[in-house]
Parts: C-alpha cells; sequence; structure tokens
C-alpha cells in the first residue's frame, strides 16, 4: 500500500486519463494503450514512489486504474456524436460491466441524441414455411432432427395471398413491419419458392408497410434479386459470440453467416442481426456477439435481442429462463455502442412484466415484436402493445422512419 499523500498524488497524475490533467483525449481509444504500457506505467510509477518516500504494491494499483480506464471508455462512448466501428473487446467488455443503473441511464442518454425515445417500431412476424430444416440449431423447434420431441410438423409454403392477407390484418392493428420467415437452411435449389417470396415482398411494399425476411443462407445473386423485388431487411441471427457458438449449432459455421449478411450488406438491403440470450452463454459469450456486431464495415440497422423460449424436445429445452438483468445489460451495452441501430426486444418479451419492458425502452430499445405469434412460439398480442403503449407515452414508429444517425448511416 501507499505509505504517505505525496506517494498517493504521483500515483493518481499517472493513471488517470489525459483529458483529466487538462489535454484533449482520443475518443475510443485507450489511453495506457496495450497492457504491456500499462504495465511499464505501473512498473515506472512504483519505482518513482519508492524512490520518494513509500513503496507500492502493484496489484492494488491495477484494479484503480482498470476503473478509470472503463470510466473513460464509458464517457467517450456516451459523448459521441457518431457511430464507430474499431471497437476491441476490451472496450466492449468495459461498457458491458459498468454498474447497471449507470449503464442503463448512459444508454438513455446515448438513446435521445440519435433517436425519438418515445417511437417503437411494431414488427410482425408470420411463418411462410413451418418446420422441415435440416439444421441441428439446439434451440429450434423446426429442425427435423427434434420433430418426434417437439411434435412440430412441417408444412407447405404459404401461398402468396395468404400472406399478404396477414400482413393487412398486421397494418390494421399498427404494424409498420412484416417479416417473414422460413424454415430452411439456405436458398438452393429454391427457384419457385424464391419466385413466390419476391411476390409476398412486393406485396408488402406495396401496403406501405417495410418488408423482411429471413431465409438461411443466401448468396449474392439471391440478395441482388432480393432487393429487386423490394426487400427492405433480412435478418441473419449471429445467435451468440463466434467461440460458443459451435456448442450450439455444427451445421453452419459463424463465417457462413458473416458471408451472407456481407451478401445482403453488398446487395444494399438493410441487415437485421442480433442473437439469443439464455443458451448457456457467459457474460464473455455477450460480449463477443456485441463486439462482432458493433465491428462489421456497418452496424446492423437493426439488433434483435432474443430471450431464449425454451422448447420441450429440444436439446434445450430445459434450460431456465434468462435473468432480466442480464437482457437490460444487453440492450444498454447494445445502445452505447451501436448508437444508431434499432434494438429490438424479441422473442422471450411476453415473460417480462410492463415494468420490465419499460426499463428496456428507456435504456434504449426501440422495437418489438408484436402479433399473434412469433415462428412458433407465443408472441404479446396487438390489443396488449396498444395498451402498453399508451400507459408509457409510447408510439409507433412511421413505415421508413427511423432517426437518421449523424453520419447518414
Amino acid at each position: 500500500m501507499l505509505a504517505s499523500s505525496s506517494s498517493r498524488a504521483l500515483l493518481r497524475r499517472l493513471l488517470l486519463p489525459a483529458r483529466l490533467e487538462g489535454q484533449s483525449p482520443i475518443i475510443g481509444t485507450r489511453w495506457l494503450g496495450t497492457v504491456s504500457q500499462r504495465q511499464q506505467a505501473l512498473a515506472a510509477a512504483a519505482a518513482t514512489a519508492a524512490n520518494t518516500d513509500a513503496a507500492v504494491n502493484v496489484g492494488d494499483v491495477a484494479p484503480i486504474q482498470d476503473k478509470l480506464w472503463a470510466r473513460q471508455v464509458l464517457q467517450d462512448a456516451v459523448a459521441a456524436t457518431a457511430p464507430r466501428h474499431n471497437w476491441s473487446k476490451e472496450e466492449t467488455a468495459a461498457i458491458y460491466h459498468q454498474p447497471l443503473m449507470n449503464l442503463a441511464f448512459q444508454a438513455a442518454q446515448v438513446h435521445r441524441r440519435f433517436h425519438d425515445p418515445s417511437e417503437v417500431q411494431l414488427c410482425t412476424l408470420m411463418n411462410i414455411k413451418t418446420g422441415g430444416c435440416s439444421e441441428d440449431c439446439s434451440y429450434c423447434a423446426q429442425s427435423t432432427r427434434y420433430q418426434k420431441g417437439t411434435g412440430l410438423k412441417a408444412k407447405r409454403v404459404e401461398t402468396v395471398e395468404s400472406v399478404l392477407e396477414a400482413a393487412r390484418i398486421a397494418k390494421a392493428n399498427g404494424s409498420t413491419r412484416f417479416c417473414m420467415g422460413a424454415a430452411w437452411r439456405d436458398m438452393r435449389g429454391r427457384n419457385n419458392s424464391l419466385k413466390n417470396v419476391k411476390e409476398m415482398i412486393s406485396g408488402v411494399r406495396a401496403l406501405g408497410m417495410e418488408a423482411c425476411v429471413t431465409l438461411g443462407m443466401i448468396d449474392a445473386d439471391q440478395a441482388k434479386e432480393l432487393r429487386e423485388a423490394g426487400l427492405t431487411a433480412y435478418n441473419h441471427n449471429l445467435d451468440t459470440s463466434r467461440e460458443f457458438y459451435p456448442s450450439i449449432i455444427s451445421t453452419r459455421t459463424y463465417d457462413e453467416r458473416l458471408a451472407t449478411l456481407g451478401h445482403v450488406r453488398d446487395a444494399g438491403i438493410n441487415v437485421c442481426s442480433g442473437g439469443i440470450l439464455g443458451l448457456g452463454e457467459t457474460d464473455k459469450d455477450r460480449i463477443g456477439l456485441l463486439h462482432t456486431a458493433a465491428t462489421l464495415p456497418s452496424h446492423p440497422e437493426s439488433f434483435p435481442v432474443n430471450a431464449l423460449v425454451p422448447i420441450k424436445g429440444t436439446p434445450l429445452g430445459d434450460r431456465k429462463p434468462i435473468d432480466f438483468t442480464s437482457m437490460l445489460r444487453t440492450i444498454a451495452a447494445a445502445r452505447i455502442i451501436m448508437p444508431a441501430t434499432i434494438i429490438r426486444i424479441a422473442a422471450g418479451r411476453k415473460t417480462m412484466t410492463e415494468e420490465q419492458q419499460a426499463m428496456c425502452f428507456m435504456a434504449g430499445a426501440n422495437a418489438v415484436f408484436t402479433g399473434e405469434k412469433m415462428l412458433t412460439t407465443e408472441c404479446n398480442g396487438w390489443d396488449d402493445d396498444a395498451v402498453l403503449f399508451q400507459r408509457w407515452g409510447l408510439q409507433p414508429m412511421k413505415s421508413f422512419a427511423k432517426s437518421a444517425a449523424p453520419d447518414g448511416s
């Protein structure tokens, strides 16, 4: 420990970031650089203090330095006026691990700079092709591998007219984005299905709604066709961190997911990509998910945060629900590191209380799924959400009306 006030003052000068000494900080960079640079600084501090009037326990100093650095990372992130894409994992972790109340409060400040806090996007998701998927995603009832345990039967692709009728109902109830999901691994050999999907997209757009699809992996040519049909956004979730991903899925690689996002982005379609919490991952994996999304060439236009809904018969059917604080922490961290992105409360919202949902909205969430169902799980209904919105002073975001980010992204 330090033996005198002069030694403590010396260490404060060495450990405090430059901006606190009257200099201009470099936004988003670590003020003491690499780990080796930090160790050198600490060693120098110890040596200098020892030569004056005290010995220094470097192990006691390191936590202080780390807290100061983490606080500086948060301050710089909250003060930013435009999104950045060069986050380090250490910076992402520093933000994620902030005390939760402060993290939520700071996220609310960022949210109000980039978005209208009273607006929430209402999205409705329809399963246009149920079951029969060859993937082995451990959480999904639509995999053929778990069909015996779940009892879910595969169905044919819905007709164009039935999908458009569902879209009309969604619009009448206030939804402005209509999402269509198909339980496919990819679109290879599905030319007729792709033709029908393109008709669905054109029909949804003719209603004045945003159109989103999730069809599994697609290539560059398929992405271009979907863009020409008028597709607004393509959903392809990262699910979790690269490291934990193989524990959940073995039939599709993380790089294949990133490749699909690249095809979507290159075609000029908005990327919708987020993750699922409660798969058995750790905080480190949630940080990894956030870091991957925040360091893409451009941030996802929307970032869904799903809470696992355990489905009996799937490998994760007996999982305990994720605690709410993990949801709130992930949403708040996502808002800070991806300030212009729409953050969507997706699967699992049905288990949240009204007050918990309100906390998510305050911390930066500004989209929900609403309607009759979410693929194979329950969804909050339009009537319930109408009451929620009225009670908390929220209003539906209009189609194509996301607040513009300062840099135009």
